[in-house]
C-alpha cells in the first residue's frame, strides 16, 4: 500500500481502530516521510483500468450521504490520460443526476475497479471536473468510445490523488458471458 492512499484513509479514527485491532505497527511505516507513491499510475494500472468494462463509483451528497453506483460500458471506456488523470463519457442513464449532483456540490470520488476472474481490486480516490458536451464536446469526444452507441452528456476527468491496491482473499471468482465463452473456446481449440 502507497503512502498516499495511506494519508488519505488513515485518519486518526482509523489509526485508534488500527491500533485496538493490532494492524498499527504494520501499517504505520507507510506514513514515514521516506514512503511515497500511490498517486502516479504505472503501467500495471493503466493495463488493468483499460481492461475494465465497469466499476463502482461513491460520491458524497451535500448532507454527508455516500451514494454508490456501477458504470458500466465497452471494455476501456474509463480511460487514462495520463498518469493522474483519467476519464470517461458519461452516458444518459435513469436521469436522476444523484452522481451529478452530488459531484457538483462535492467533487471527491473513489472507484472500485474489480477483475472478479483473477480475483484484483484497484481503489482509486480522487477529485473530478466534469465538462459539458454543450461546453467543450471535444473533450467529451476524446472520452466517447466510437463504437459505443450511447448517448454521451459530459466528460468525467478524475485527478488521482491516490490508489491502492486491495487483498484478494476475500475476493469471488465471477466470470462474464463474454469471459465463459473466451475460456470455452480455448479449451474446444
Amino acid at each position: 500500500m502507497p503512502r498516499a492512499f495511506a494519508e488519505i484513509a488513515f485518519t486518526p479514527s482509523v489509526q485508534s481502530i488500527q491500533q485496538r485491532q493490532g494492524s498499527a505497527s504494520s501499517y504505520a511505516k507507510l506514513l514515514k516521510p521516506e514512503v511515497n507513491g500511490g498517486n502516479i499510475l504505472t503501467q500495471r494500472e493503466a493495463e488493468f483500468i483499460a481492461e475494465r468494462d465497469g466499476f463502482y463509483q461513491a460520491t458524497v451528497s451535500e448532507t454527508g450521504w455516500p451514494y454508490v453506483q456501477f458504470r458500466g460500458g465497452p471494455v476501456g471506456f474509463l480511460k487514462v490520460l495520463s498518469d493522474t488523470p483519467i476519464g470517461y463519457a458519461d452516458f444518459r442513464g435513469n436521469r436522476q443526476y444523484v452522481s451529478v449532483g452530488n459531484l457538483s456540490q462535492e467533487d471527491r470520488i473513489s472507484l472500485i475497479l474489480m477483475d472478479y476472474p483473477n480475483r484484483r481490486r484497484l481503489k482509486i480516490m480522487g477529485h473530478v471536473t466534469m465538462v459539458d458536451v454543450a461546453d467543450d464536446s471535444a473533450v467529451v469526444d476524446r472520452l466517447r468510445d466510437q463504437n459505443y452507441d450511447a448517448m454521451s452528456e459530459r466528460g468525467v476527468i478524475i485527478t488521482i490523488d491516490a490508489f491502492d491496491w486491495n487483498c484478494p482473499q476475500h475476493i469471488p471468482q465471477r466470470y462474464t458471458l463474454d469471459e465463459i465463452e473466451n475460456l470455452t473456446d480455448r479449451e474446444l481449440r
